[in-house]
């Protein structure tokens, strides 16, 4: 009977091991993928893209002639992803106009598409 108990208890130990060695391991490509990179330095990043995004929609909302209803915005350390939709070619080209000259942003990847109402 004690056999199976430290069978089962031997078990359950190896099982929490490889568990934490996944997340370790989890973790370390993580701070791998920036290098030199702290966990605040990292959170500070997440913020100002966040900060960034934020400012790239309210100039997009708040241009005259451009519907950004199904516009989304990634930021990602200045570089700026438009994706979605708009009713036309011109709106396109404007909501790309109008994200390159928000402050912070160093480039646009215009990936909008044309899509007519229904």
């Amino acid at each position: 009977m004690k056999v199976i108990h430290v069978a089962k208890a031997t078990t359950v130990a190896f099982a929490l091991m490889l568990a934490m060695g996944a997340h370790a391991q989890a973790s370390d490509a993580q701070a791998n993928s920036m290098p030199g990179a702290t966990a605040a330095s990292r959170k500070e990043m997440r913020v100002a893209n966040r900060a960034l995004t934020k400012k790239v929609r309210h100039a997009l909302a708040r241009t005259k002639g451009l519907d950004p209803t199904h516009i989304y915005v990634k930021a990602v350390n200045g570089a700026v992803i438009l994706t979605g939709n708009c009713v036309s070619q011109d709106q396109i080209n404007l909501a790309g106009e109008i994200a390159q000259k928000v402050d912070g942003v160093t480039s646009v990847a215009n990936k909008l598409s044309v899509k007519t109402p229904r």
